[in-house]
């Protein structure tokens, strides 16, 4: 199942760029702040399978976040390579 192989995928060790850790941190905001403006928006719809699909992309807005969180919670930032600088 793919939650399965997500979890697996997650008990792995990441290194990042800081570059790359700030832009996933970045896209986990927005992610968080749509979902709270699509939930606040749901409220003002009146047929309820519009409601049921604003509130299923509010689910999967966070379950996203939820997922980005995971994977920053299991990375590293890499040192920058003091040769490059060089």
């Amino acid at each position: 199942m793919h939650c399965d192989d997500a979890e697996q995928e997650m008990r792995e060790h990441f290194e990042v760029s800081i570059r790359f850790r700030r832009m996933i941190e970045r896209r986990i905001e927005r992610l968080e702040s749509d979902a709270l403006f699509d939930e606040a928006s749901a409220k003002r719809l009146e047929n309820s399978d519009h409601i049921r699909r604003q509130m299923l992309l509010v689910a999967v807005q966070r379950e996203e976040a939820h997922r980005m969180r995971r994977f920053l919670d299991h990375s590293d930032v890499r040192e920058p390579d003091s040769r490059a600088a060089a």
